[in-house]
């Protein structure tokens, strides 16, 4: 396939505005380019064309059946478009007088309002712009609490090895060192080890709950509690939130502070890595230290706070992706109270379909119910025929469906993460188990096959590491 500047044509443009009569006003020449930038030149119709063709190459929700594990890539009903489209808010700006944007600011609180039910949460703020924004913004207010409590000695944070695998980032990150805390054989958290971690250096604790390997911790109000007894506060990582939704709160359960991926949980686009939301939520002992600013007043007369002289300050400029709150709210709306733990019970019901369907060739990790995610080992396949997670995953693609989680999480051996989200019907998960037992049979009878997969996508088997290690990110125009 071409790139762009290879199907460039000099001369060729796709506009037919006037040119501009306002003066151009140009930087000194010495802040001047030396050469002008290499843009393609490209009518209307072959930009197109080139996009569609990339569009054909590449794999998304819309196309099949993706069971990214930890990623909840469920379909995302196009009424949150066509709302987020509507000109009051696509058209918004972040400047203009508030007095303007009421209905925009009502969008947030009211967002807010519905998303401190589900979480049992007494305020929250929707800056960060990704999950891992969220986790670090949750950190920074942990930290500002222990700091204006003149805690300075309490660094820790305590991180279970079946957490979401960006939280020791985000809390080294955020200045603190990390304690990591094993597992038990039922992939639970060792009550016992987490005991001895805990002291008086503790800041708190990072959790996920479920957890990476689809368990709710039976345990999760005695793990809450001896960090509390320790001095220390509970972060929730709301990534597996979809698992319990409308059902759990996360407040209820010890939580101090707890981030959500609305480009998850509630149903806003992916979107290639952006943009999203990370909304973190927390009680009243954090609520000063927030990021500011923050949208209060009463209805009709709603305004942004700036004045918040505790506040962590701003995490990101303005107040964050304004039209993925819209796209969560509208979601909410429309499943209403009564829809939101259902989309839950449906998301842990599929799972647990899945991996009781698999489990008479595959090796579940752990062989008890679910909640929205399911862990594979392919240990003893690759061991006995060779046949590697990777080469599993490279067999889903030659029939169109997206592999799951690969190599994740950390204490399981050759490991496949399957979460099949409540979107699906069971005529594709019964579809994917077919695939599935059929790559089974064909890693007993020709494990050699197996490692030729893909045979049938638009680019076979990748070196990986090669491509990783050795970059090309310039197009060199003189070739």
């Amino acid at each position: 396939m071409q790139l762009l500047f290879e199907r460039s044509h000099t001369g060729r443009r796709c506009t037919i505005l006037p040119a501009c009569d306002v003066a151009v006003e140009l930087p000194d020449a010495s802040l001047c380019r030396a050469q002008a930038p290499h843009l393609p030149s490209l009518s209307e119709n072959e930009i197109s064309r080139h996009y569609t063709e990339l569009a054909k190459q590449t794999h998304g929700v819309n196309d099949g059946f993706y069971p990214l594990g930890s990623c909840t890539m469920k379909y995302n009903p196009k009424v949150n478009d066509e709302i987020a489209s509507l000109p009051g808010f696509a058209a918004i700006h972040p400047l203009q007088p508030q007095s303007t944007a009421q209905g925009c600011l009502e969008v947030m609180d009211l967002a807010r309002k519905y998303l401190c039910e589900i979480t049992g949460m007494d305020d929250m703020t929707f800056q960060p712009a990704a999950g891992a924004h969220g986790e670090l913004t949750g950190l920074m207010l942990i930290k500002a609490y222990h700091q204006a409590n003149g805690h300075f000695e309490r660094t820790k944070i305590l991180v279970p090895d079946s957490a979401h695998g960006t939280n020791p980032a985000s809390a080294t990150m955020a200045g603190f060192q990390v304690v990591s805390i094993p597992s038990l054989e039922n992939g639970c958290v060792d009550l016992d080890a987490l005991r001895a971690a805990a002291d008086e250096h503790t800041a708190g604790l990072m959790l996920t709950n479920p957890n990476t390997v689809g368990l709710f911790d039976p345990n999760i109000a005695q793990i809450t509690d001896i960090i509390h007894q320790a001095g220390g506060l509970c972060y929730y990582d709301g990534a597996n939130l979809n698992a319990i939704m409308g059902i759990v709160r996360p407040g209820d359960t010890g939580f101090d502070v707890v981030h959500l991926n609305l480009h998850k949980t509630f149903s806003t686009p992916h979107g290639g890595g952006g943009p999203g939301s990370g909304a973190v939520g927390c009680k009243n002992i954090l609520k000063p230290f927030l990021p500011s600013p923050t949208v209060v007043g009463e209805e009709g007369a709603l305004r942004l706070e700036q004045n918040n002289p505790q506040s962590i300050g701003a995490v990101k400029a303005f107040y964050g992706n304004f039209l993925v709150v819209v796209r969560a709210l509208t979601y909410l709306m429309t499943l209403g109270k009564e829809g939101v733990p259902e989309a839950s019970s449906n998301a842990v019901l599929n799972c647990n379909y899945m991996m009781n369907h698999l489990k008479d060739v595959y090796d579940i990790a752990f062989d008890t119910g679910c909640m929205h995610e399911f862990v594979m080992t392919l240990a003893n396949l690759k061991k006995e025929k060779g046949v590697s997670a990777m080469d599993v995953a490279k067999g889903l693609l030659d029939n169109g469906i997206h592999p799951p989680t690969m190599y994740f999480p950390l204490i399981v051996e050759e490991a496949l993460m399957v979460e099949p989200t409540e979107t699906e019907p069971r005529e594709v998960l019964d579809h994917a188990i077919a695939i599935l037992h059929e790559i089974y049979q064909t890693a007993q009878s020709d494990p050699e096959k197996m490692h030729q997969m893909p045979l049938h996508t638009p680019v076979r088997r990748l070196d990986e590491v090669g491509a990783a290690r050795n970059m090309i990110l310039r197009y060199n125009f003189g070739a």
